[in-house]
């Protein structure tokens, strides 16, 4: 069955293959970015079944107008594909903070200004997907990623919430933790580089970047075989609450929950049943 799909940051990256494969499936898009004309051009010039609007994901008002646009062409929406996000680099020192807040403004504030916008659509439709990109930094605290995955942990948190909110109007949620992908996350476009202003640091950042930018399109993972799955996904009538995208982020997830097992073994150990003692009430 065709459904919209209502993809932001389709203009490069994981955002164009999710769009080129939607369109593939036979579903109507909605391909969303800063520069319409680049997305269009990049999709492959226009389409029946494309539409492509300008959307900055940190503008409420952007994202209202294309909602709204959405409607008019297509009639209704279906599946929104939080994609759009960005990456700043460093150790947490060295990131000042108004890179901390655009860091959420973008990846937290960002995804939920179009949701924001396009719930009230799918609460009177009775059924709609949300689709957010998280990353598996998003379950794990990594080196030189504070800000990512502060903002990323606050996604996780997000949505999780968000899926009680809006099952009762059979609105499903899905969250995408996705491990390294050539999705264009590392390209100087996407991410912002600290520049070594603290002595202590400034070997591991010089290293860490070097490191970082030759790693950039030799990512194991294949953001195209992910996008397929994402629209597979986005067509199920009962889609996942979570997905974990890829082997490194499934190993780094199966870590972590044994990390975590073990430490709330060593919580109960330590004093687990904090309860009121009657004895001493």
């Amino acid at each position: 069955m065709s459904k919209v799909i209502f993809i932001t940051g389709a203009g490069r990256g994981l955002g164009t293959d999710i769009a080129v494969q939607a369109l593939k499936a036979g579903h109507q898009v909605v391909a969303t970015g800063r520069r319409p004309e680049e997305v269009e051009k990049t999709l492959g010039g226009p389409q029946d079944n494309l539409q492509v609007t300008k959307l900055d994901i940190t503008s409420l008002d952007d994202a209202q107008a294309a909602a709204q646009a959405a409607v008019e062409r297509f009639g209704r929406i279906d599946v929104l594909v939080n994609n759009a996000g960005n990456f700043f680099a460093g150790y947490f020192e060295e990131i000042t903070p108004e890179q901390m807040r655009q860091q959420f403004e973008t990846n937290l504030f960002g995804p939920m200004n179009v949701t924001r916008a396009i719930l009230p659509i799918l609460r009177k439709q009775r059924a709609g997907h949300i689709i957010t990109l998280s990353s598996s930094a998003g379950l794990i605290g990594q080196e030189f990623c504070v800000a990512y995955a502060a903002s990323k942990f606050a996604v996780e948190g997000w949505m999780e919430s968000l899926r009680y909110d809006v099952e009762p109007y059979n609105i499903r949620t899905t969250v995408v933790e996705p491990g390294f992908f050539r999705t264009e996350l590392l390209v100087d476009a996407s991410t912002t580089w600290p520049e070594p202003t603290i002595e202590d640091y400034a070997a591991r950042t010089t290293a860490t970047i070097t490191a970082w930018k030759s790693m950039n399109g030799q990512q194991s993972g294949d953001p195209a075989k992910l996008a397929q799955t994402l629209v597979t996904i986005a067509d199920q009538d009962t889609p996942p609450l979570r997905f974990v995208a890829g082997a490194d982020a499934i190993q780094g997830v199966e870590a972590k929950a044994k990390e975590l097992l073990a430490q709330a073994q060593a919580s109960r150990e330590l004093g687990g049943n904090l309860a009121l003692d009657d004895t001493n009430a």
